[in-house]
């Protein structure tokens, strides 16, 4: 009941700080460090899926872990290590001990920091869809009960749902650009039609060229082009 309680408490703690102001950095290292400290780990770290790469990698984010050796930044491949499988299954994995474990690539971490049992759950959002994963380390063998997986998760859950919201809100921003930048675009070719009497084509080459001559972004050429029929 102890430990139902305080993981109760960790999940409102996390739960109030997903809707302030906190930037997703922020956020997810005190996931890592609420995680680690009531469930009496010696690392919690958080990787999270990114896509931007022609292959999908997934990148350290967080931990609480102090020691340079883990926090370094690093990056894998999707097939790669318990990771990699954590996040291709979409399943968590227990291993009693990493040391013995085929997929647990960081042996030689594993010695130094003196880490043995671990748990990895996959932070999961709609459809399943696989955004990050949460690993747990402890210092001495440990069998993870049910409930402590279900605890985990819980909190993995939480964690998936900051990462999903940041990605909407990217998401969002970037396709409001496009908008703005394909508006100020079509203004500028009606400007550039009008004062040269040529076609909508002949007037979006002309922008075009002269973004690369003065290798400035099309927009800020859009831009400046209706600017100057205003101030015209």
């Amino acid at each position: 009941m102890e430990t139902r309680d305080k993981y109760i408490k960790a999940l409102m703690d996390i739960s109030r700080a997903i809707n302030s102001d906190l930037y997703l950095e922020d956020l997810l290292k005190l996931i890592v460090m609420v995680t680690a400290q009531v469930a009496g780990l010696k690392i919690c770290s958080l990787w999270i899926v990114d896509e931007s790469e022609n292959y999908p990698v997934i990148r350290l984010k967080a931990t609480q872990a102090i020691d340079q050796e883990y926090v370094k930044d690093r990056a894998i491949f999707m097939n790669e290590g318990v990771v990699g499988h954590v996040a291709s299954t979409k399943k968590p994995m227990v291993i009693k001990d990493v040391l013995n474990e085929p997929l647990f690539k960081e042996k030689e971490m594993a010695r130094k920091l003196n880490l043995i049992s671990m748990l990895g759950i996959p932070l999961t959002v709609k459809n399943d869809h696989v955004v990050g994963v949460l690993n747990c380390f402890t210092e001495q063998p440990h069998d993870f009960s049910e409930n402590e997986i279900y605890m985990i998760t819980a909190v993995a859950n939480q964690a998936a749902v900051a990462i999903y919201n940041q990605e909407l809100i990217v998401k969002t921003r970037v396709i409001q650009e496009e908008l703005e930048t394909r508006k100020l675009v079509e203004k500028a070719k009606e400007i550039i039609m009008m004062r040269k009497n040529i076609s909508g084509q002949d007037a979006y080459r002309s922008i075009q060229k002269h973004s690369m001559n003065t290798r400035k972004p099309i927009r800020e050429v859009a831009e400046a082009i209706v600017l100057s029929e205003k101030l015209y």
